[in-house]
């Protein structure tokens, strides 16, 4: 353990957490729901989702930015369409409903699509999509964020980094799950990078004038690198489509930050997909023998190889969180 990190059990961590939110005016309901989002961020080394969140949305619960008391509520737009209003809430309450009603909606009508608008900041997609595939369920999910890629081209940003994330069940082993951002990285490890004052790698980001920056102040205030150049922006304008268009949530560019407590309720959006195969043996098999592939070659390993060793080392061991995070969390607890 180094001096500047603590290790605690995942129990411990949730715990904290929920208390901190709690003590803040957020609903018990909701405070948990965050709290062990949060955590399992954290657990699968997603920092930038994890502890390195809570002084915002604190700071943005007391504001009024996001609504710590909000009940989501969902409605059917047809046999297997949802449609999950988090009002102004924090994303992961509504979350929550909408993998409950959508995982009925999807075992019984053989899929599901559930739009959820007027979110928040929904961190790890790779939490949700997780859980999808663990009810023996195919997962896709996207969601919208505040503006921080250009389009190619362009300087002046538009789209969010805009994350997409996929999982399938498997039969003996944990789902597969293959989470990305639509920029080079997530922009919450550009954020943690400032909390933390550390410097960000060249190629993350550009700054406002479209210069390369390690600077992750000046990255923030500028715009983010996409992945594949043109064709991540183009997956950007797809998943604009999905989580913002259908949804009928804020589009990137009309969204506040995630960042700041000031400004009205970001209003994002998010879409799930959830999928049942038909011959779900059948499935199982085919998707063993296509990764049998994958593993059998020399130096290749499966997306999420890392998430999965990182989850366990941390149900196993406890994570290892920033003591300035602890301190500030159990600051905000009334520790």
């Amino acid at each position: 353990m180094s001096a500047d990190k603590e290790i605690i059990t995942m129990a411990e961590a949730t715990a904290l957490l929920h208390r901190a939110f709690a003590a803040n005016g957020v609903s018990d309901a909701a405070a948990r729901s965050v709290a062990q989002a949060l955590v399992a961020a954290e657990a699968e080394g997603q920092v930038g989702h994890g502890f390195s969140r809570l002084a915002d949305y604190v700071a943005q619960a007391k504001s009024g930015k996001v609504n710590g008391r909000a009940q989501p509520n969902c409605t059917e737009t047809g046999p297997a369409a949802l449609h999950v209003d988090a009002a102004h809430g924090f994303a992961y309450p509504a979350l929550d409903l909408a993998f409950a009603r959508g995982v009925v909606a999807a075992k019984a009508n053989g899929c599901a699509a559930v739009t959820v608008t007027r979110s928040h900041h929904c961190g790890a997609l790779s939490v949700q999509v997780d859980r999808i595939a663990r009810e023996g369920l195919i997962g896709l999910m996207v969601a919208n964020t505040p503006s921080a890629i250009a389009p190619w081209g362009a300087s002046t940003p538009l789209f969010g980094t805009n994350p997409i994330a996929f999982a399938a069940p498997r039969a003996d082993a944990s789902p597969l799950v293959i989470d990305l951002s639509l920029s080079r990285v997530a922009r919450g490890k550009v954020m943690n990078a400032k909390k933390t004052g550390q410097p960000i790698p060249e190629g993350w980001a550009l700054d406002a004038k479209g210069q390369p920056t390690t600077d992750p102040e000046a990255a923030l205030a500028g715009s983010m690198v996409p992945i594949g150049e043109a064709k991540g922006m183009a997956l950007a304008l797809m998943v604009e489509i999905l989580a913002a268009v259908l949804s009928g949530a804020n589009f990137s560019s009309e969204m506040s930050s995630y960042f700041s407590a000031d400004g009205p309720p970001p209003g994002s959006g998010q879409f799930l997909l959830m999928l049942r195969p038909g011959d779900s043996v059948g499935f199982a098999a085919r998707l063993e023998a296509l990764l049998g592939e994958i593993t059998a070659m020399d130096g290749a390993r499966l997306p999420g190889s890392r998430r999965l060793a990182a989850l366990a080392a941390a149900e196993q061991d406890g994570v290892a969180v920033p003591t300035a995070y602890l301190d500030e969390a159990r600051r905000l607890a009334g520790m």
